[in-house]
């Protein structure tokens, strides 16, 4: 979902003047409650989301009180779009909820500003992460410490037509296969398809998660933590010329067709019955199969090769976090934990908000899934120990570069810019978008 990864453009950014002011009043809040007791206990939630997550999170809730007799949990929802200004202003307000819904581009911003809680104390007597695995906790760290607990992981995903790679009767994409055996494999498919302008793979010069991944495979980053760009101009020019030989081989979409191609998911190579295989995100498998009717498999991007980085990592769908405002931190803390660890919550959540980051309840989970639910958790099983650990936030401007991607790739697809040049062109504009910041 591109907006899980995206920054709302008008969200009010936190006030650091207003957020210090709160975050006293509500220490201040917090000393003066501890004579609350249990059945006093009052806890509200904040999430974003639609109907079907709210509707499961209201489940969950409603369990947990079950067997905590006297507390209640009110639930908030608010779309995508609402819900990052309503936060902002809640912090600055004094009145954000106790459990909060974070997303990773954010969580950054406001754990640094001291409007959450790090929650590295409550391990593990209130919040159990016993059965997540290392990558699954640190995809919740802000400078060392737990700020998020992931509710769900994805990870970049090769999403490929698999019945017609059988018919076809060649090999399907594993993860073992490197770059160059994937771009080998698009040139027979394309050949044995023998469909006019359909192609093995779609062009993903141009996308910055299969870029990322190809970065990291080589120990290098789309951006450092200082907000550069992380690789240079040889790099970049080192991707566009694999992707020129891969259309000159006719092994991916050619520039004219790729156009074709708005970043959703109707419109993608794979749908519109252009490509075999595309670069796209495990979580995308359901909306996919919804759309093509072949049938369709999951597997990694390509490999870097003997020797080298895994480049993927796993992503949290989105996490919970607990405001340092809350009077009842360590209440908080605790319903996270059911929300996290509990089997039974597991089985009400499914994989709504994505595989569940505890292997116990992934393995609960699971059987109770339909088949792509099953395909999605069974992958995120298999990378889980092939993952190398979150790279830094996307600065400001980081949007206007994934453009920047895609137009020079094109503009190399067309043969106006060599590789080479179209590798210097890149950084030169990149940087000028790094720097006005």
């Amino acid at each position: 979902m591109t907006h899980a990864m995206g920054r709302t453009v008008g969200a009010p950014a936190l006030s650091r003047r207003l957020l210090m002011t709160s975050m006293l009043g509500g220490a201040l809040a917090t000393r003066g409650s501890t004579a609350f007791a249990q059945s006093d206990l009052r806890l509200r939630m904040f999430w974003w989301g639609s109907k079907e997550r709210a509707e499961r999170t209201n489940k969950v809730n409603a369990l947990y009180q079950q067997t905590n007799a006297g507390l209640t949990v009110t639930g908030e929802s608010l779309g995508w779009t609402d819900y990052w200004p309503r936060l902002a202003t809640q912090t600055a307000g004094r009145n954000a909820a106790d459990v909060l819904q974070m997303d990773y581009r954010y969580i950054f911003e406001y754990a640094r500003r001291g409007a959450l809680l790090p929650l590295d104390g409550y391990q593990p007597a209130a919040l159990n992460l016993g059965d997540f695995s290392p990558a699954a906790i640190d995809s919740g760290k802000v400078d060392g410490k737990i700020y998020g607990v992931s509710l769900g992981l994805n990870s970049t995903a090769l999403i490929y037509d698999k019945e017609l790679i059988q018919k076809l009767g060649l090999k399907e994409p594993s993860w073992e296969m490197a770059w160059s055996e994937i771009g080998d494999l698009a040139v027979e498919i394309s050949k044995a398809a023998k469909r006019d302008r359909f192609t093995g793979l779609a062009d993903g010069g141009r996308d910055e998660p299969a870029l990322e991944v190809w970065l990291g495979q080589r120990g290098k980053s789309l951006y450092t933590t200082e907000g550069k760009l992380g690789f240079d101009d040889k790099d970049i020019a080192e991707w566009f010329a694999f992707w020129q030989d891969l259309r000159k081989r006719g092994g991916c979409a050619a520039p004219d067709t790729q156009a074709l191609d708005r970043g959703e998911i109707d419109s993608s190579m794979l749908t519109l019955g252009k490509a075999a295989m595309g670069f796209h995100q495990s979580n995308q498998l359901v909306g996919f199969q919804a759309l093509n009717k072949s049938k369709l498999g999951l597997t990694t991007y390509p490999n870097g090769g003997k020797g080298a980085k895994p480049g993927r990592y796993l992503k949290p769908a989105m996490m919970w976090s607990v405001s340092a405002q809350s009077k009842q931190q360590e209440a908080a803390v605790k319903l996270v934990s059911f929300f996290v660890a509990d089997l039974e919550a597991g089985k009400l959540l499914g994989v709504e908000r994505g595989v569940p980051a505890s292997d116990a309840v992934r393995k609960v989970v699971t059987p109770t899934l339909d088949e792509l639910g099953r395909t999605m958790a069974d992958y995120i099983t298999l990378i889980s120990d092939k993952v190398g650990p979150l790279p830094p936030p996307p600065p400001r401007g980081a949007g206007e570069i994934q453009t920047i991607l895609r137009r020079v790739n094109e503009l190399v697809g067309f043969g106006k810019l060599a590789p080479t040049d179209g590798g210097k062109q890149f950084v030169i504009d990149s940087t000028a978008v790094l720097a006005r910041g």
